[in-house]
């Protein structure tokens, strides 16, 4: 099949989901061209240039991301055409007959979402999912310290940011990745996402908290690490239907770090 053969599948099964799909968004081709046969597919979090390297060794032509390809929300590309990197970008893409293709508004439109799905499972929450409040995860309570100890081996972070006492019990957990980090309230004592705002966000929040007297915590982990698990989440979920029905192999690289 080719790649808009492929993405027009991905269509249909919105639809039998109830999500109608909304041109003039972010998901749509990037690089590349839609009639090329696709020979394999692999998701990422980011469609670096790291990521098509590897994809192409392993035989992987069709690259569906979660976040831009070249640099900005929108992927414009206006004045970037005589910059080097850009161009030697797209030269390996044209090289290698490679297919960039973005999922990212309709991904979150899936219930459960499943950035938040596979963010939990890769930080070991998933049994600890809330049956009431999406979302929400409880676990017993546990030092600040200890849980982001174990999530920074978990997740193999080096970037990440935690705010608050390193002694506080935390139990009531809220995931939010990328931008999505929900704001702290008094229903739930952490939250866990991608980025924060320096100035007006949950840091500042926790910081009047504890001067407050009450406990409260935020975690950070970096934008691309909030969300490479949830794009890995998506290719395990439909790596049997694809290998059965349209004998496509299925490869998944996440950026770590």
């Amino acid at each position: 099949m080719t790649a808009q053969d492929l993405v027009t599948r991905i269509q249909q099964k919105l639809a039998s989901q109830g999500i109608t799909w909304r041109e003039g968004g972010r998901d749509v081709f990037k690089t590349g061209s839609p009639s090329e046969e696709v020979k394999g597919i692999a998701t990422t979090g980011m469609a670096m240039f790291d990521v098509l390297k590897r994809a192409s060794a392993a035989g992987r032509n069709f690259i569906i991301t979660h976040e831009p390809t070249f640099w900005n929300d929108q992927d414009r590309t206006a004045g970037l055409e005589s910059d080097p990197v850009y161009q030697d970008k797209q030269k390996f893409v044209q090289d290698h007959k490679m297919v960039v293709w973005r999922f990212h508004d309709h991904a979150h439109m899936l219930r459960p979402d499943p950035l938040v799905v596979g963010s939990a499972r890769m930080l070991g929450l998933t049994q600890y999912a809330s049956p009431t409040e999406p979302g929400l995860y409880v676990i017993p309570p546990t030092p600040l310290n200890t849980f982001m100890a174990d999530i920074k081996k978990r997740l193999g972070g080096k970037n990440m940011r935690a705010v608050g006492s390193p002694t506080m019990m935390i139990s009531r957990i809220r995931i939010g990745p990328g931008y999505g980090q929900p704001a702290l309230n008094g229903t739930f004592d952490l939250t866990i996402g991608g980025e924060n705002p320096e100035s007006g966000g949950n840091a500042e929040y926790v910081l009047d908290a504890q001067a407050l007297g009450q406990n409260k915590a935020a975690i950070v982990l970096g934008h691309m690490m909030s969300e490479d698990w949830g794009m890995q989440e998506r290719s395990e979920e439909h790596t049997s239907e694809l290998q059965s029905r349209f004998g496509i192999s299925y490869a998944v690289f996440c950026l770590k770090k």
